[in-house]
């Protein structure tokens, strides 16, 4: 049986934005799939069938569905990035029990992810989260290879000058987490509290047990308020 990895020894807390610094069930990345699919249809002219299929094939393949377009099709990223993101955020709502969890984690507080830095900035004021971060580490900064690539890791870490060995991990899809594992990371899979329907592919739901999970939480404001009362 494994023994996970805890929290005594981290001093940088990196986040996922996504699905994790807000509930699964407020299923904001719903409006971002749609629009992903009406942007495959109308690139490819395609049904929006063969899109969402196509999309979903580029997702699991290239980390992104956007990758897959910028290598197969030609794709700008600031096209696709405009297009995707032009979603309504108000579901969204102010989370300042987080907010006050994360401010007591000592050291740094960093986010990394797939999404655009545009995106992060509408996410963070609605949560009223903009404040906590120290940096944000986007598809741009990664050069639009996005998690789980190695490369975007370690871009990630020399850009901000992290030593894996003292930081944590917190993420919603388990693949994200094998790397920074790897890197010597604690690692924290976010997932549904189970109380509401969530809009997910079964596999985004997967890897509860797997080997590169060090802990588990359905309710991440819960799990720091633990944290700054251990660290």
């Amino acid at each position: 049986m494994k023994s996970p990895r805890g929290f005594d020894h981290v001093d940088t807390w990196v986040f996922d934005l996504d699905n994790t610094l807000y509930p699964h069930h407020v299923n904001l990345w719903q409006q971002v799939d749609t629009r992903i699919s009406e942007f495959v249809s109308r690139w490819l002219n395609v049904s929006t069938e063969e899109a969402r299929a196509i999309q979903k094939d580029y997702y699991r393949r290239f980390g992104t569905t956007m990758r897959g377009m910028m290598t197969l099709h030609g794709v700008h990223a600031d096209d696709y990035l405009a297009y995707v993101h032009q979603i309504d955020h108000s579901p969204l709502e102010p989370n300042p029990l987080m907010g006050t969890a994360i401010t007591k984690l000592p050291g740094r507080k960093l986010i990394l992810t797939n999404g655009s830095l545009d995106h992060v900035d509408k996410v963070l004021d609605r949560l009223g989260l903009t404040d906590h971060f120290d940096a944000v580490f986007d598809i741009i900064a990664a050069e639009f290879e996005p998690k789980p690539a190695p490369r975007t890791y370690q871009k990630f870490l020399d850009l901000h000058a992290v030593d894996p060995t003292r930081a944590a991990m917190f993420e919603d899809l388990a693949r994200n987490l094998v790397v920074p594992h790897q890197l010597g990371m604690t690692t924290v899979l976010v997932v549904p509290d189970g109380s509401k329907e969530v809009v997910r592919e079964d596999w985004e739901l997967e890897g509860r047990e797997a080997r590169h999970v060090d802990h588990v939480t359905d309710d991440l404001t819960g799990f720091l308020q633990g944290l700054a009362k251990e660290v």
